[in-house]
């Protein structure tokens, strides 16, 4: 492999543009001192994680984890720890006549050879992240320290009043608090975070991230430094950092590791502080497309079947954090054509497309969903979404949209598709007018996507297939279901990204007349399991035997399993 292979790599992977090759090409011309992956990363182009993968994606090497290094250094004492920091080396294991190590870059052949001769030893190369060789460096010399601990050591704590608000503005600006904040977002980048959790408590200053939808703790600043850090984070976010008693909200655009980012922060006060929670928007790495998030076969069909209505109200419902805002967005995407008009109401706007008018919604001006809503009927669109059915007031709107020949797509808060005509019943929305307008409603849910680096084939037991509607699924003489491993690609879980599983409720005439009739949802559902909708459990199912997600995580995220 050569460096021109790494660059096409990430080129084809679509984490370097043209223009950032070019850039890099030039840069490398006057710094001759440092490799083509190094600069990658300075210059902020790609993650290490990033060049990392490109280089196992070659196919020429084998990526190593963190955990994987050996807690007792491993080279002689003939290398110098400058020289292994210096080209970030850090040594593995040796056998008799070979030395095994762990590069930023492998493709150094000058120091690989250099470190041949010192050794006496052929060298085999794997490929390591730049910031975990230098920190278990630091542990095998005797400097067990991470990069926290020594920006921990960096501030000064003394005198910190929380009550001395310039005080605490020139902390929040030291270096140290910045570095703090910078280090635990870089983290979350590299790491594929959808959110970053800082807690307050009385003893600890807690940072978790949410890798795939699930929290994993992360090193987190020392609880003296909760003020300043969670300071630092309103100023980006333009929040009042004298208001400590009230919940707020707010967005921070930022650029790091050749990512642009857009943060929406939202902040609550608890016993010991505020509680911060971060939610990143990765527009480079976000797809609006129904098969790449996980719709496929007759769900697909009726759902595409149903945006192409000239009108009604399509709702998609779930809990927080179940891709209810993507799905939204990817149907807006399909349907913003030249010939269609599509205006948007949204708390907070997460994506921003080309082509779609989209209003962000600020109630403390007045300007709520349903206000934006009726001066939103005026402007004559074709398609009108609503970030969320929160109110009967909103719910009335949208539903003389809708009758007056508009297409309206909004999202709601309940468990299944059905709980979403009880929602919309229990809200005062009469009956007859929740029939009339609704074509369908959608419900979903997401589950880890398999590593597809790792995952193994499972031996499955009669126990496995006695659930009939698992059989359905399945030939039972050719099951195929995979269970997470876990490897260096998925940092150790088994999973790498994420799927929907999903049910979509089609408003067909008997599902009118229960309505009508006030039946509750169980009663609504049965029936359209009966006209042939699939559960969220049973598109689970499916899933599971399409060898794309486990078992473990459809039962993890559906109540009915």
């Amino acid at each position: 492999m050569s460096y021109q292979a790494l660059l096409t790599t990430l080129q084809e992977r679509s984490k370097l543009s043209a223009s950032e090759l070019k850039k890099v090409e030039r840069v490398k011309k006057t710094s001759v001192a440092e490799s083509i992956p190094q600069l990658l990363v300075k210059l902020g182009l790609c993650s290490e994680l990033d060049v990392a993968e490109a280089f196992v994606k070659s196919g020429a090497f084998e990526k190593i984890s963190a955990d994987d290094f050996p807690l007792e250094r491993q080279l002689p004492d003939t290398v110098s720890l400058r020289f292994l920091k210096n080209y970030h080396i850090i040594g593995l294991s040796q056998t008799e006549k070979d030395f095994t190590v762990a590069m930023m870059d492998p493709l150094d052949h000058f120091t690989i050879q250099a470190l041949s001769l010192m050794i006496g030893k052929t060298i085999h190369v794997k490929v390591g992240l730049l910031s975990e060789i230098d920190e278990a460096l630091n542990i095998q010399y005797g400097e067990d320290r991470s990069k926290m601990d020594k920006l921990i050591d960096d501030l000064d704590y003394d005198d910190l009043g929380e009550e001395d608000l310039e005080h605490l503005k020139d902390l929040a600006s030291e270096a140290p608090v910045i570095k703090m904040v910078n280090l635990i977002m870089q983290r979350a980048i590299e790491t594929r975070a959808s959110d970053i959790h800082i807690e307050p408590f009385e003893q600890a200053l807690r940072v978790r991230l949410r890798v795939d939808g699930v929290l994993q703790e992360i090193d987190a600043p020392h609880v003296k430094s909760t003020a300043a850090v969670i300071s630092r984070i309103k100023i980006m976010a333009k929040l009042n950092i004298a208001e400590r008693r009230l919940p707020q909200d707010g967005r921070i655009k930022v650029q790091m590791l050749g990512k642009e980012l857009d943060l929406r922060v939202s902040t609550i006060p608890t016993m010991y502080g505020e509680s911060v929670v971060i939610r990143l928007l990765d527009k480079e790495n976000t797809v609006l497309d129904f098969q790449a998030l996980g719709f496929s076969g007759r769900h697909l069909d009726n759902f595409v079947n149903v945006l192409s209505q000239p009108h009604g109200i399509i709702l998609i419902t779930g809990p927080t954090g179940s891709g209810k805002s993507t799905t939204m967005y990817a149907a807006l995407k399909q349907l913003n054509t030249p010939e269609r008009k599509i205006i948007t109401v949204e708390d907070p706007v997460e994506y921003q497309m080309d082509g779609i008018n989209q209003i962000q919604a600020k109630p403390q001006i007045g300007l709520t969903f349903a206000s934006a809503l009726r001066s939103i009927v005026r402007q004559d669109p074709d398609v009108i979404m609503i970030g969320e059915m929160r109110d009967l007031e909103t719910a009335r709107i949208a539903v003389q949209s809708a009758l007056t020949g508009h297409l309206v797509l909004s999202t709601l808060h309940t468990n299944d598709a059905a709980g979403g005509v009880t929602r919309l019943l229990d809200m005062g929305l009469e009956e007859y007018l929740l029939t009339s307008t609704v074509n369908g409603i959608l419900a979903q849910r997401l589950v880890r996507r398999l590593c597809p680096d790792c995952k193994k084939a499972m031996n499955t037991g009669d126990e496995i297939v006695k659930d009939d509607r698992f059989a359905q699924f399945i030939k039972l003489h050719n099951i195929a279901i995979y269970k997470a491993v876990g490897c260096s690609s998925c940092s150790g879980t088994g999973y790498r990204g994420r799927l929907a599983i999903i049910e979509f409720l089609p408003m067909t005439d008997p599902i009118r007349k229960l309505i009508m009739a006030h039946e509750e949802a169980g009663t609504i559902q049965k029936l359209a399991i009966a006209e042939g909708m699939q559960t969220l459990y049973e598109n689970g199912l499916v899933k599971v035997t399409e060898g794309v997600t486990t078992l473990e995580e459809v039962m993890r995220v559906t109540s009915e399993a």
